[in-house]
């Protein structure tokens, strides 16, 4: 069970350094960003991705937590 988890660990870090540039932009914000030029777009961008980001590690932190303690009770 831990190799599994470590093997899928390992993997996600690994797919998420070589994942190449993602646009988390609708095409309205898109476009706006675009207007301002490439330094604001990219910004804007980046802020997207970061309040993308931060629940789903929030949750794995809760879910982590969790099933330590429902080991810990086995």
């Amino acid at each position: 069970m831990m190799k599994n988890l470590r093997g899928t660990i390992l993997f996600l870090i690994v797919f998420s350094l070589l994942q190449s540039s993602v646009n988390a932009q609708c095409s309205i914000c898109s476009k706006t960003a675009m207007q301002m030029g490439s330094k604001p777009a990219q910004g804007l961008n980046e802020g997207i991705l970061y309040l993308m980001a931060v629940p789903y590690l929030a949750i794995g932190v809760v879910a982590y937590k969790w099933w330590q303690n429902e080991k810990r009770k086995s």
